[in-house]
């Protein structure tokens, strides 16, 4: 089997925002409304002389127990048996009840009118989407089941980036994770993420 997962590195990272303008072509998000499918937040961290900046880069975490599914009234959200968590845009009614219940803020609308104005900004032939729905990040399932990496992977410049297989034990992915190295985000939650974080400094705030 395969359980794709993400490693984001916080000390490498340097906000540059490839990331954001790479999955924004890829997967032609509603950018003119200021809604990403991944976001880089700018935060300082500390207090005094001891001050730090940290970029922390945000997307949908693929849950292996994802609660935005289990509130879907239609079915459109569904789990992949390689971890991919989609939306299916024909089956979306857009009711909204899958962000609000996810604890990352990982989803937003797409409207009528994000779609006219996606034929303009994207171009008419290029733009891939027919009608509103929920939307979030999909691991860029089209790219990866064609074995490339995600476009924020490919893109990032500094190499914050890994994705791996978490049943491959040889997979680098796999061992900063089963080494405590990668943590996931708000774990406590009980919806097991599928993306993790690299942090060397103590956290703070």
């Amino acid at each position: 089997m395969t359980h794709y997962a993400m490693v984001i590195d916080l000390n490498t990272c340097v906000g540059c925002n490839a990331c954001m303008a790479a999955c924004a072509m890829e997967n032609q998000t509603p950018v003119w409304k200021n809604k990403w499918r991944t976001y880089v937040h700018d935060k300082e961290i500390g207090t005094a002389e001891d001050i730090h900046r940290r970029f922390f880069p945000r997307l949908c975490n693929h849950c292996d127990n994802p609660p935005c599914m289990s509130v879907c009234p239609t079915g459109a959200t569904r789990k992949m048996e390689n971890g991919i968590v989609l939306v299916d845009e024909e089956t979306c009614m857009g009711c909204g009840a899958c962000a609000m219940a996810c604890p990352y803020d990982a989803r937003y609308a797409v409207t009528y009118s994000d779609v006219r104005q996606g034929r303009e900004f994207f171009g008419e032939e290029a733009y891939r989407r027919t009608r509103p729905s929920m939307d979030k990040c999909n691991f860029c399932a089209q790219r990866v089941l064609n074995g490339r990496k995600p476009a924020c992977v490919e893109t990032c410049v500094g190499s914050a980036r890994q994705f791996g297989d978490l049943d491959n034990p040889d997979d680098p992915v796999t061992k900063m994770v089963a080494s405590g190295t990668a943590r996931p985000l708000m774990a406590h939650l009980g919806t097991q993420p599928n993306v993790y974080y690299v942090d060397d400094l103590k956290r703070r705030g």
